[in-house]
Protein backbone atom coordinates (compact mmCIF):
# COMPACT_ATOMS: atom_id res chain seq x y z
CA UNK A 1 0.00 0.00 0.00
CA UNK A 2 0.94 3.63 -0.37
CA UNK A 3 1.09 5.29 3.06
CA UNK A 4 1.15 9.08 3.40
CA UNK A 5 2.54 11.05 6.34
CA UNK A 6 1.67 14.77 6.16
CA UNK A 7 3.28 17.40 8.36
CA UNK A 8 1.08 18.22 11.35
CA UNK A 9 -0.52 21.66 11.03
CA UNK A 10 -2.38 22.02 14.33
CA UNK A 11 -0.88 25.03 16.18
CA UNK A 12 2.34 24.12 18.02
CA UNK A 13 1.99 20.44 17.09
CA UNK A 14 5.49 19.18 16.42
CA UNK A 15 5.04 15.40 16.40
CA UNK A 16 4.87 13.32 13.23
CA UNK A 17 2.95 10.15 12.40
CA UNK A 18 5.94 7.92 11.59
CA UNK A 19 9.60 7.84 12.61
CA UNK A 20 12.30 6.84 10.09
CA UNK A 21 12.57 3.44 11.82
CA UNK A 22 8.82 2.89 11.35
CA UNK A 23 9.17 3.83 7.68
CA UNK A 24 11.98 1.26 7.33
CA UNK A 25 9.71 -1.45 8.76
CA UNK A 26 6.87 -0.60 6.38
CA UNK A 27 9.14 -0.44 3.33
CA UNK A 28 10.61 -3.83 4.26
CA UNK A 29 7.04 -5.18 4.14
CA UNK A 30 6.73 -3.96 0.55
CA UNK A 31 4.85 -0.71 1.12
CA UNK A 32 5.56 2.76 -0.26
CA UNK A 33 5.78 5.64 2.23
CA UNK A 34 5.38 9.32 1.32
CA UNK A 35 6.55 11.85 3.91
CA UNK A 36 5.94 15.58 3.62
CA UNK A 37 9.05 17.73 3.31
CA UNK A 38 10.49 18.54 6.77
CA UNK A 39 7.48 16.86 8.39
CA UNK A 40 9.62 15.40 11.17
CA UNK A 41 12.06 18.29 11.55
CA UNK A 42 10.60 19.70 14.78
CA UNK A 43 10.69 16.23 16.35
CA UNK A 44 14.35 15.87 15.42
CA UNK A 45 13.93 13.65 12.34
CA UNK A 46 15.60 14.92 9.15
CA UNK A 47 14.55 14.36 5.52
CA UNK A 48 17.79 12.41 4.93
CA UNK A 49 16.84 9.92 7.65
CA UNK A 50 13.50 9.26 5.98
CA UNK A 51 15.13 8.90 2.55
CA UNK A 52 17.67 6.39 3.94
CA UNK A 53 14.77 4.46 5.47
CA UNK A 54 13.16 4.22 2.02
CA UNK A 55 10.59 7.02 2.10
CA UNK A 56 9.89 9.49 -0.69
CA UNK A 57 9.90 13.16 0.35
CA UNK A 58 6.88 15.03 -1.05
CA UNK A 59 6.69 18.82 -1.10
CA UNK A 60 2.96 19.32 -0.57
CA UNK A 61 0.34 17.88 1.73
CA UNK A 62 -2.20 17.92 -1.11
CA UNK A 63 -0.06 15.48 -3.12
CA UNK A 64 0.23 13.17 -0.11
CA UNK A 65 -3.54 13.16 0.47
CA UNK A 66 -4.19 12.72 -3.23
CA UNK A 67 -1.76 9.82 -3.75
CA UNK A 68 -2.04 7.78 -0.53
CA UNK A 69 -4.34 4.93 0.42
CA UNK A 70 -3.61 5.33 4.15
CA UNK A 71 -3.01 8.66 5.87
CA UNK A 72 -1.05 8.38 9.13
CA UNK A 73 -1.17 11.37 11.45
CA UNK A 74 -0.91 12.24 15.12
CA UNK A 75 -3.67 14.80 15.67
CA UNK A 76 -7.15 14.99 14.23
CA UNK A 77 -7.41 16.34 10.67
CA UNK A 78 -7.75 20.12 10.54
CA UNK A 79 -10.44 21.64 8.32
CA UNK A 80 -8.10 22.13 5.34
CA UNK A 81 -7.06 18.49 5.64
CA UNK A 82 -10.63 17.22 5.90
CA UNK A 83 -11.28 18.83 2.53
CA UNK A 84 -8.41 16.79 1.04
CA UNK A 85 -9.53 13.41 2.39
CA UNK A 86 -10.96 11.16 -0.32
CA UNK A 87 -13.75 8.59 -0.31
CA UNK A 88 -12.53 5.16 0.86
CA UNK A 89 -9.23 6.62 2.10
CA UNK A 90 -8.08 5.24 5.47
CA UNK A 91 -7.22 7.82 8.13
CA UNK A 92 -5.27 6.45 11.11
CA UNK A 93 -4.74 9.00 13.90
CA UNK A 94 -6.09 10.44 17.15
CA UNK A 95 -9.60 11.75 16.45
CA UNK A 96 -11.42 12.53 19.75
CA UNK A 97 -14.65 12.94 17.77
CA UNK A 98 -17.02 13.16 20.74
CA UNK A 99 -15.71 16.66 21.43
CA UNK A 100 -15.59 17.73 17.75
CA UNK A 101 -18.93 17.98 15.95
CA UNK A 102 -17.67 19.89 12.89
CA UNK A 103 -14.83 17.42 12.36
CA UNK A 104 -17.19 14.47 12.74
CA UNK A 105 -19.62 15.86 10.16
CA UNK A 106 -16.78 16.62 7.74
CA UNK A 107 -15.36 13.12 7.96
CA UNK A 108 -18.81 11.56 7.58
CA UNK A 109 -19.28 13.63 4.43
CA UNK A 110 -15.90 12.50 3.07
CA UNK A 111 -16.98 8.81 3.24
CA UNK A 112 -13.49 7.89 4.42
CA UNK A 113 -12.51 5.12 6.83
CA UNK A 114 -11.43 6.57 10.17
CA UNK A 115 -9.57 4.54 12.78
CA UNK A 116 -8.98 6.37 16.06
CA UNK A 117 -5.94 5.52 18.13
CA UNK A 118 -7.78 6.40 21.33
CA UNK A 119 -10.50 3.74 21.05
CA UNK A 120 -8.42 0.70 20.03
CA UNK A 121 -8.55 -1.73 22.97
CA UNK A 122 -6.67 -4.75 24.29
CA UNK A 123 -7.93 -7.99 25.85
CA UNK A 124 -8.11 -6.32 29.28
CA UNK A 125 -10.19 -3.41 28.00
CA UNK A 126 -7.30 -0.96 28.19
CA UNK A 127 -6.38 1.55 25.49
CA UNK A 128 -2.88 0.64 24.26
CA UNK A 129 -2.57 3.40 21.63
CA UNK A 130 -3.78 6.11 24.00
CA UNK A 131 -1.64 4.93 26.92
CA UNK A 132 1.77 6.25 25.79
CA UNK A 133 0.46 9.78 25.20
CA UNK A 134 -1.60 9.63 28.40
CA UNK A 135 1.60 8.73 30.23
CA UNK A 136 3.45 11.68 28.67
CA UNK A 137 0.56 14.08 29.37
CA UNK A 138 0.24 12.81 32.94
CA UNK A 139 3.91 13.46 33.61
CA UNK A 140 3.80 16.83 31.89
CA UNK A 141 0.68 17.86 33.83
CA UNK A 142 2.56 18.13 37.12
CA UNK A 143 5.60 19.69 35.45
CA UNK A 144 3.34 22.32 33.85
CA UNK A 145 1.27 22.74 37.01
CA UNK A 146 4.35 23.32 39.14
CA UNK A 147 5.48 26.03 36.73
CA UNK A 148 2.02 27.65 36.72
CA UNK A 149 2.09 27.82 40.54
CA UNK A 150 5.02 30.23 40.33
CA UNK A 151 4.06 33.85 41.07
CA UNK A 152 5.31 35.17 37.75
CA UNK A 153 2.84 32.78 36.09
CA UNK A 154 -0.02 34.26 38.23
CA UNK A 155 0.05 31.24 40.54
CA UNK A 156 0.03 31.04 44.35
CA UNK A 157 3.80 31.25 44.57
CA UNK A 158 4.27 27.86 46.20
CA UNK A 159 6.80 25.10 45.57
CA UNK A 160 5.26 21.64 45.20
CA UNK A 161 7.72 20.01 47.57
CA UNK A 162 7.71 22.74 50.18
CA UNK A 163 11.02 23.67 51.80
CA UNK A 164 13.08 22.95 54.92
CA UNK A 165 12.07 24.77 58.07
CA UNK A 166 8.43 23.76 58.31
CA UNK A 167 7.22 24.88 54.87
CA UNK A 168 4.60 22.27 54.05
CA UNK A 169 4.43 20.68 50.57
CA UNK A 170 1.65 21.69 48.21
CA UNK A 171 -1.58 19.69 47.92
CA UNK A 172 -1.99 17.94 44.57
CA UNK A 173 -5.43 16.53 43.76
CA UNK A 174 -5.53 14.04 40.88
CA UNK A 175 -8.96 13.18 39.49
CA UNK A 176 -8.82 9.74 37.86
CA UNK A 177 -6.44 6.93 38.68
CA UNK A 178 -5.84 5.69 35.13
CA UNK A 179 -2.72 6.11 33.03
CA UNK A 180 -2.80 9.92 33.31
CA UNK A 181 -3.37 9.82 37.05
CA UNK A 182 -0.70 7.22 37.74
CA UNK A 183 1.91 9.11 35.74
CA UNK A 184 0.94 12.43 37.30
CA UNK A 185 1.42 10.77 40.68
CA UNK A 186 4.89 9.52 39.69
CA UNK A 187 6.06 13.11 39.15
CA UNK A 188 4.05 14.69 42.00
CA UNK A 189 5.31 12.19 44.59
CA UNK A 190 8.81 12.53 43.17
CA UNK A 191 8.56 16.28 43.77
CA UNK A 192 7.50 15.51 47.36
CA UNK A 193 4.00 16.98 47.10
CA UNK A 194 1.06 15.77 49.21
CA UNK A 195 -0.91 13.73 46.66
CA UNK A 196 -4.59 12.76 46.74
CA UNK A 197 -5.90 10.46 43.98
CA UNK A 198 -9.65 10.17 43.45
CA UNK A 199 -11.08 7.26 41.47
CA UNK A 200 -14.40 5.42 41.45
CA UNK A 201 -12.75 1.97 41.47
CA UNK A 202 -11.70 0.57 44.83
CA UNK A 203 -9.61 -2.08 43.07
CA UNK A 204 -7.72 0.52 41.06
CA UNK A 205 -7.00 2.55 44.19
CA UNK A 206 -5.60 -0.58 45.85
CA UNK A 207 -3.31 -1.07 42.84
CA UNK A 208 -2.09 2.51 43.17
CA UNK A 209 -1.39 2.04 46.87
CA UNK A 210 0.67 -1.05 45.99
CA UNK A 211 2.67 1.14 43.58
CA UNK A 212 3.08 4.27 45.72
CA UNK A 213 2.55 3.10 49.29
CA UNK A 214 1.94 5.93 51.73
CA UNK A 215 3.18 8.52 49.24
CA UNK A 216 -0.43 8.95 48.06
CA UNK A 217 -3.79 9.35 49.78
CA UNK A 218 -6.37 7.26 47.88
CA UNK A 219 -9.95 8.54 47.79
CA UNK A 220 -12.91 6.59 46.41
CA UNK A 221 -15.10 9.10 44.58
CA UNK A 222 -18.44 8.07 46.08
CA UNK A 223 -17.01 8.08 49.63
CA UNK A 224 -15.21 11.39 49.68
CA UNK A 225 -16.10 15.08 49.93
CA UNK A 226 -14.87 16.37 46.57
CA UNK A 227 -15.73 19.96 47.51
CA UNK A 228 -13.32 19.78 50.46
CA UNK A 229 -10.52 18.26 48.39
CA UNK A 230 -10.96 20.87 45.66
CA UNK A 231 -10.92 23.68 48.25
CA UNK A 232 -7.65 22.39 49.72
CA UNK A 233 -5.88 21.76 46.40
CA UNK A 234 -3.00 23.91 45.21
CA UNK A 235 -2.82 21.92 41.97
CA UNK A 236 -5.72 19.96 40.50
CA UNK A 237 -5.01 17.52 37.66
CA UNK A 238 -8.03 16.34 35.64
CA UNK A 239 -7.31 12.91 34.19
CA UNK A 240 -10.78 11.37 33.90
CA UNK A 241 -11.59 9.36 30.77
CA UNK A 242 -14.61 7.61 29.32
CA UNK A 243 -13.25 5.90 26.18
CA UNK A 244 -14.36 7.70 23.03
CA UNK A 245 -16.95 9.79 24.89
CA UNK A 246 -17.07 13.31 26.27
CA UNK A 247 -15.40 13.67 29.67
CA UNK A 248 -17.76 14.11 32.66
CA UNK A 249 -17.72 17.55 34.28
CA UNK A 250 -16.57 16.69 37.79
CA UNK A 251 -15.55 20.21 38.83
CA UNK A 252 -18.34 22.77 38.43
CA UNK A 253 -18.21 26.57 38.21
CA UNK A 254 -19.49 26.78 41.78
CA UNK A 255 -16.74 24.45 43.03
CA UNK A 256 -14.18 26.74 41.43
CA UNK A 257 -15.18 29.49 43.86
CA UNK A 258 -13.99 27.24 46.72
CA UNK A 259 -10.44 27.12 45.38
CA UNK A 260 -7.56 29.21 46.67
CA UNK A 261 -6.49 32.34 44.83
CA UNK A 262 -3.66 31.40 42.48
CA UNK A 263 -4.31 27.67 42.59
CA UNK A 264 -3.89 25.78 39.31
CA UNK A 265 -6.02 23.41 37.24
CA UNK A 266 -4.38 21.26 34.56
CA UNK A 267 -7.21 19.61 32.60
CA UNK A 268 -5.61 16.73 30.71
CA UNK A 269 -9.10 15.58 29.65
CA UNK A 270 -9.54 18.67 27.47
CA UNK A 271 -9.18 16.57 24.27
CA UNK A 272 -12.48 15.00 25.24
CA UNK A 273 -14.11 18.27 26.33
CA UNK A 274 -12.48 18.54 29.76
CA UNK A 275 -13.59 17.41 33.21
CA UNK A 276 -13.77 20.96 34.59
CA UNK A 277 -16.77 23.08 33.64
CA UNK A 278 -14.65 26.20 33.08
CA UNK A 279 -12.08 24.47 30.86
CA UNK A 280 -11.56 25.48 27.23
CA UNK A 281 -8.78 24.36 24.86
CA UNK A 282 -5.55 26.36 24.85
CA UNK A 283 -2.23 26.06 22.99
CA UNK A 284 1.43 25.78 23.95
CA UNK A 285 1.90 29.36 22.74
CA UNK A 286 -0.81 30.70 25.05
CA UNK A 287 -1.40 27.88 27.54
CA UNK A 288 -3.23 29.49 30.44
CA UNK A 289 -6.11 31.75 31.38
CA UNK A 290 -7.71 32.70 34.70
CA UNK A 291 -11.26 32.18 35.96
CA UNK A 292 -12.20 33.21 39.51
CA UNK A 293 -8.51 33.71 40.36
CA UNK A 294 -7.71 30.10 39.40
CA UNK A 295 -5.10 29.46 36.69
CA UNK A 296 -6.33 27.05 34.01
CA UNK A 297 -3.84 25.13 31.85
CA UNK A 298 -5.82 23.33 29.13
CA UNK A 299 -3.40 22.63 26.28
CA UNK A 300 -5.16 20.17 23.98
CA UNK A 301 -1.98 18.53 22.67
CA UNK A 302 0.31 18.51 25.68
CA UNK A 303 2.66 15.77 24.34
CA UNK A 304 3.29 18.00 21.31
CA UNK A 305 5.53 20.03 23.60
CA UNK A 306 7.98 17.12 23.80
CA UNK A 307 7.63 15.88 20.21
CA UNK A 308 10.65 13.61 20.00
CA UNK A 309 9.80 11.63 23.14
CA UNK A 310 6.13 11.55 22.16
CA UNK A 311 6.67 10.43 18.56
CA UNK A 312 8.99 7.61 19.60
CA UNK A 313 6.59 6.42 22.31
CA UNK A 314 3.55 6.66 20.05
CA UNK A 315 5.15 4.75 17.15
CA UNK A 316 6.11 1.86 19.41
CA UNK A 317 2.39 1.38 20.09
CA UNK A 318 0.80 2.27 16.72
CA UNK A 319 3.20 0.63 14.25
CA UNK A 320 2.20 -3.05 14.75
CA UNK A 321 -1.44 -2.18 13.99
CA UNK A 322 -0.42 -0.12 10.96
CA UNK A 323 1.62 -3.03 9.57
CA UNK A 324 -1.46 -5.27 9.88
CA UNK A 325 -3.62 -2.61 8.25
CA UNK A 326 -1.25 -2.17 5.31
CA UNK A 327 -0.53 -5.88 4.83
CA UNK A 328 -4.11 -7.13 5.02
CA UNK A 329 -6.30 -4.14 4.12
CA UNK A 330 -8.72 -2.60 6.58
CA UNK A 331 -11.53 -5.15 6.18
CA UNK A 332 -9.43 -8.22 6.96
CA UNK A 333 -7.23 -6.51 9.56
CA UNK A 334 -10.22 -5.22 11.53
CA UNK A 335 -12.45 -8.25 11.16
CA UNK A 336 -9.69 -10.55 12.46
CA UNK A 337 -9.05 -8.42 15.56
CA UNK A 338 -11.98 -7.22 17.68
CA UNK A 339 -9.68 -4.93 19.66
CA UNK A 340 -8.45 -3.20 16.50
CA UNK A 341 -12.07 -3.06 15.27
CA UNK A 342 -12.93 -0.97 18.34
CA UNK A 343 -10.84 1.79 16.74
CA UNK A 344 -13.17 2.13 13.76
CA UNK A 345 -15.16 5.31 14.50
CA UNK A 346 -16.48 6.22 11.03
CA UNK A 347 -16.72 4.11 7.90
CA UNK A 348 -17.89 5.37 4.51
CA UNK A 349 -20.32 7.88 5.96
CA UNK A 350 -21.57 5.65 8.80
CA UNK A 351 -20.89 6.21 12.52
CA UNK A 352 -19.45 2.98 13.90
CA UNK A 353 -18.58 4.11 17.44
CA UNK A 354 -21.58 4.29 19.76
CA UNK A 355 -20.41 7.11 22.03
CA UNK A 356 -19.87 9.36 19.00
CA UNK A 357 -23.27 8.44 17.50
CA UNK A 358 -25.00 9.12 20.82
CA UNK A 359 -23.45 12.53 21.48
CA UNK A 360 -24.35 13.89 18.03
CA UNK A 361 -27.63 12.04 17.44
CA UNK A 362 -26.44 9.90 14.54
CA UNK A 363 -27.56 6.36 13.88
CA UNK A 364 -25.05 3.87 15.26
CA UNK A 365 -23.96 1.10 12.90
CA UNK A 366 -22.24 -1.96 14.36
CA UNK A 367 -18.73 -1.98 12.82
CA UNK A 368 -18.70 -5.75 12.38
CA UNK A 369 -21.77 -5.55 10.14
CA UNK A 370 -20.39 -2.76 7.97
CA UNK A 371 -17.26 -4.74 7.15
Amino acid sequence: MRIGVPKEIKPQENRIGLTPDSVRTLVSEGHEVLVENNGGFEAGFENDQYIKAGAKIINSASDIFNDSEIIVKVKEPQSVEVNMIRENQIVYTYLHLAAAKELTEGLIKSKSINIAYETVTDDDGRLPLLAPMSAVAGRMSVQAGAHCLEKNQKGRGVLLGGAPGGCEPANVLILGGGVVGENAAIIATGMKAKVHIVDKSEDRLKQLVEIFGDKIIPQQSDKTDLNKLVAEADLLVGGVLIPGAEAPKLVTKNMLKLMKRGSVIVDVAIDQGGCVETSKPTTHRDPTYIVDDVVHYCVANMPGGVPRTSTLALNKATLPYLVKLANKGYQKALSEDKNFLAGLNLCKGQVTYKAVADVFGHEYVDPSTIL
